[in-house]
């Protein structure tokens, strides 16, 4: 496409105009005046002309992948090579996702002749999470006398992934390892659970920890030793149903899912991923190492709330049959809901016989004990009453779980990770697992 640009109508209205004013005006001079429409007319036909080919040659190149963080500054790596023997100057313009923010809509570049790939960053702010797409570039240039521009649009082929933006987290995650705990791993309770070998009976030693039948074998006693189990499996399965898509509880839902894994990553343990509404969507079993917590995230970056109901039956079903080693299981969702809640009570007994459950929640707002604040009005009583009601279910819930031996953690949304992290810490420090 070429249109006209700014210099093309200033000299229009610099000549034109006024030779066909004068022409008008004063009969005689209309033969000269017609000559110098005619000339000029001619030289921005010419220049239209040549304008022609002005972007031929191009190629632009993007990543075929970009990992940005929400609401974090990123940069692009675009690169521009011109295949013709003049260097020449280009305007850029990237569209970019509506759920981009960038500084600016364009960028001039400066290509040099011959080969040689002209590279320039993109900055850009995501301010959603998920899987976005970039398939053309616009490019514009001058034509050579300035009269005209050439545009042209450019196919790319470029996946731009965001993932939750874990920088707080993860400073706050050091902070609280360094802080509280030192740089080596945590001090256990206890002498394990893990058998490692046998050794003769030394004075001091248990009745209990003695090996009967090597004792009868070798006519002499014969102690078992017992070692910390380091390479134990925790799960984070994430309610991705209607629950999650109030007050944004999805982000802190990923967010806290993904502090647990860097934690366990420290403490050598495996992580794993589950991820279900009315079905199972996502499931990536516990391993650990750098490359399997960058695939829990792109398993779970894009991951976005369903109108739907979670279903508890299926999630516990799935968990019973595909995880046969005794893992803890952190169920992110809500109980607020007298019937949801009922529905995870009759399901949570499927795995809570073999795995230790913990389920974490987000405080739902006004939950507290009656009279715990102070009352100005009867619209503030009322107010109260019913954060009550909600707080004593949430309490009779959380008996009813206990018995079942799974754990209800409500939780405040900002600190709900780290507080996620330091039980999963506590039931490690405890050999609980």
């Amino acid at each position: 496409m070429i249109v006209p640009r700014s210099r093309l109508l200033i000299w229009f209205a610099l000549t034109v105009l006024p030779a066909a004013v004068l022409a008008g005006v004063h009969p005689p001079a209309a033969a000269i005046c017609l000559a110098i429409i005619s000339a000029v007319v001619v030289v921005m036909v010419l220049d239209a002309v040549m304008a022609r080919h002005a972007l031929e040659g191009l190629h632009l190149e993007a990543p075929l992948l970009s990992r940005l963080a929400m609401g974090k500054d990123g940069l692009i790596e675009l690169r521009l090579q011109s295949r013709t023997p003049k260097s020449r100057t280009v305007r850029v313009a990237l569209p970019l996702p509506t759920e981009f923010v960038t500084a600016c809509e364009e960028l001039v570049v400066s290509i040099p002749a011959g080969t040689e790939w002209s590279k320039f960053p993109w900055a850009c702010r995501p301010q959603k999470r998920g899987n976005f797409s970039l398939r053309s570039a616009h490019l514009e240039t001058p034509s050579p006398l300035g009269f005209w521009s050439k545009r042209r649009t450019l196919p790319i082929e470029a996946v731009i992934r965001v993932y939750p933006n874990m920088e707080k987290e993860r400073a706050a995650l050091a902070l609280m390892f360094r802080g509280a705990f030192g740089t080596h791993a945590l001090r256990q309770v206890g002498k394990g659970r893990e058998f490692e070998k046998l050794r003769d009976y030394v004075p001091g030693d248990g009745s209990e920890d003695i090996h009967w039948k090597a004792t009868a074998r070798r006519g002499r006693p014969v102690t078992k030793v017992f070692q910390i189990e380091r390479t134990q499996e925790v799960y984070v399965a994430i309610d991705s149903s209607r629950l999650s898509a109030r007050e944004n509880a999805i982000e802190r839902h990923l967010s806290s899912a993904l502090l647990i894994g860097m934690a366990a990553e420290q403490q050598s343990d495996l992580f794993g991923l589950l991820s279900f509404s009315d079905r199972v969507e996502h499931f990536v079993r516990a391993r650990n190492g750098a490359s399997h917590y960058q695939a829990c995230r792109d398993a779970i970056h894009s991951l976005q709330p369903r109108e739907v109901n979670p279903d508890f039956n299926e999630a516990c079903t799935f968990i019973r049959l595909r995880l046969r080693r005794r893992a803890l299981v952190i169920f992110l969702t809500a109980l607020d809901d007298p019937v949801i809640a009922e529905d995870f009570l009759r399901n949570v007994d499927l795995i809570a016989r073999q795995h230790l459950v913990i389920v974490g929640m987000i405080k739902p707002a006004g939950m507290a004990p009656l009279f715990s604040r102070d009352i100005t009005s009867r619209d503030e009583l009322y107010d109260q009453l019913g954060g009550h009601l909600r707080w004593h279910r949430l309490e009779e819930l959380s008996r009813k779980l206990q018995r079942r031996g799974v754990k209800l953690a409500v939780l405040d949304g900002e600190r709900m990770g780290l507080r996620l992290v330091s039980e999963y810490l506590n039931i490690k420090r405890r050999q609980i697992l």
